[in-house]
């Protein structure tokens, strides 16, 4: 199992940041879902914990399979999908990713949001063995290479600039400054891949596309501080429910379609039989 803790600040604060995020996940879950492939919200409520408390259940499937490289898309069928079930209980998360044809593959991310530059050694209450386990990275969101596929001008915060805050852009320095507010995104992200000859290579590549992920995802939270920041939660509630129902509809769409095409008779017979046109579904990172 590959354990790393991502440190991720940004020029925000935690209180700022509860509509932040459901914004950032609600718009960019739909512009990845712009090509066919997206996030498909099959649950999403209120959630009641005895240890955590008030907090709100989500769960999604995404299929991914054309972004997938090569050697993987040998090894699974066309309507590969990874389902995500998420419990937020801000400023602490939890979420979990799983397939269900590949039973021996989880990833399992522990999140917590503290107003610091990433100074706390232990920000995810982590035990003797996890500490030991772990590696550490941070993301510095402005200064960090992105894939060009990604770039856009208007997201880089080494020019970017808010009108509402007067915050940005970004210094080289700017993690190691007196920059407020800050704050940082601690995420423990753990990924298992229990096949013999696979296993490292599996999970060192899952945990490459994290980042990756991670990376762009906070990038957007900070360069698009302008269309969030007046947004009220139940604003942003509403937001995330109507693009819900855009990316749902693309997804669904494209799917039928998939499963319309000629497959040959072995490879439907390695698809599990509830996986249907009509309850096929696709999910995006929280």
């Amino acid at each position: 199992m590959l354990i790393k803790e991502f440190r991720i600040p940004m020029p925000i604060s935690v209180s700022e940041y509860k509509v932040g995020q459901l914004y950032m996940i609600a718009k960019h879950s739909n512009e990845q879902s712009a090509e066919g492939e997206g996030v498909e919200v099959v649950a999403n409520h209120p959630h009641e914990d005895i240890e955590h408390g008030a907090g709100q259940y989500t769960e999604k499937r995404i299929y991914l399979f054309s972004r997938l490289p090569q050697w993987i898309r040998s090894l699974i069928p066309k309507v590969f999908y990874i389902t995500e079930k998420a419990w937020n209980y801000y400023p602490r998360t939890i979420t979990e990713y799983t397939c269900s044809f590949l039973p021996r593959f989880v990833i399992n991310v522990k999140t917590c949001y503290e107003d610091n530059a990433g100074t706390h050694e232990n920000a995810l209450s982590l035990d003797e063995s996890q500490l030991s386990a772990r590696e550490v990275d941070f993301i510095d969101i402005a200064y960090d290479d992105i894939n060009p596929k990604h770039y856009k001008a208007e997201e880089d915060l080494r020019t970017w600039h808010s009108e509402i805050t007067g915050r940005g852009p970004l210094t080289p320095d700017w993690m190691k400054s007196d920059l407020k507010p800050i704050m940082c995104s601690y995420k423990l992200v753990s990924v298992c891949f229990e096949v013999w000859g696979l296993q490292t290579r599996v999970e060192d590549y899952v945990q490459r596309v994290i980042r990756e992920i991670l990376l762009v995802g906070h990038r957007q939270a900070v360069a698009w501080l302008d269309q969030w920041f007046n947004m009220t939660e139940e604003d942003v509630r509403k937001y995330e429910k109507e693009m819900h129902s855009v990316t749902n509809e693309k997804v669904l769409h494209h799917q039928s379609n998939v499963a319309a095409l000629p497959t040959s008779p072995d490879a439907v017979s390695d698809l599990p039989e509830e996986v249907t046109p009509t309850r096929r579904s696709w999910f995006s990172w929280s």
